[in-house]
C-alpha cells in the first residue's frame, strides 16, 4: 500500500518508477521512469532508459528546420512511453524555464515545445538534458493499483540515472539505490 501523508497526498512526482523483473507489458520490461506528475487524476512520466536507434537528435532538428549548432545536437532520442509517441519532451535540470515549462521539483523540468529545442541546438538550453518522444501516462488510480500488484518500485531520482548515458545500467542502478539487485527477486507475482 502506498503511504499519502497529509498535505502531499502520499504521491510520487520526481521519483523514479523500476519495473520489476516480472512486468509482463513489453514496452514497460526493465523501464525507468521519472515520474513527472501524479496525484488523484492520474500520473504521467518519461522512461529514461529506452533508445529510439532509427533517429538521431541531430536528423530530428534537421527535419523541424532547426539549425545545430552547439555540441548537444549529438543527444540520444529516447522512448518516453507509449502514449503520444510522435510528441516531443525535453525532460531537463531547472536552469532552463519557458512559461512553458512544467517544473516537477527543484532538480527537475519538463519542457515539451519547439523553443527548447532551439535553445539546446544553440547552446542555450539546459545544462542537463533527456529528449524523448511520448510519455507514460495513468488513469486516475492505475499506478497506485500497478504497484500493489508489484508492478513498480520506486526510490528518489538521480541525476546520475536520469540523464547518464549508460541506458543499459539504468535498471539495475536506480534498484541497487534501494539496496536491492534485481536478478534475485522473483519473476512471479504474489500476495501474502
Amino acid at each position: 500500500m502506498i503511504n499519502r501523508k497529509k498535505g502531499d497526498g502520499g504521491y510520487l512526482p520526481g521519483q523514479l518508477l523500476i519495473a520489476m523483473p516480472g512486468m509482463e507489458d513489453p514496452r514497460f520490461s526493465q523501464s525507468v521512469i521519472y515520474l513527472c506528475a501524479h496525484n488523484e487524476d492520474g500520473a504521467m512520466g518519461i522512461i529514461v532508459n529506452k533508445v529510439i536507434n532509427s533517429l538521431n537528435f541531430a536528423e530530428l532538428l534537421k527535419q523541424m528546420d532547426i539549425v545545430p549548432g552547439h555540441s548537444k545536437s549529438n543527444l540520444e532520442i529516447h522512448f518516453g512511453g507509449p502514449v503520444d509517441a510522435g510528441r516531443g519532451f525535453v525532460l531537463h535540470s531547472t536552469d532552463y524555464e519557458s512559461k512553458e515549462t512544467m517544473k516537477v521539483n527543484d532538480n527537475f523540468a519538463l519542457t515539451g515545445t519547439l523553443d527548447v529545442l532551439k535553445s539546446i541546438a544553440c547552446g542555450d538550453g539546459p545544462v542537463d538534458v533527456l529528449f524523448a518522444l511520448g510519455y507514460a501516462g495513468w488513469a486516475a488510480g492505475q499506478l497506485d493499483s500497478e504497484m500493489q500488484n508489484n508492478g513498480w518500485l520506486h526510490c528518489a531520482a538521480d541525476f546520475g540515472i536520469v540523464f547518464g548515458e549508460e541506458n543499459e545500467t539504468k535498471w539495475k542502478l536506480a534498484a541497487a539505490n534501494l539496496g536491492i539487485d534485481l536478478s534475485l527477486l522473483s519473476t512471479e507475482m504474489g500476495h501474502a
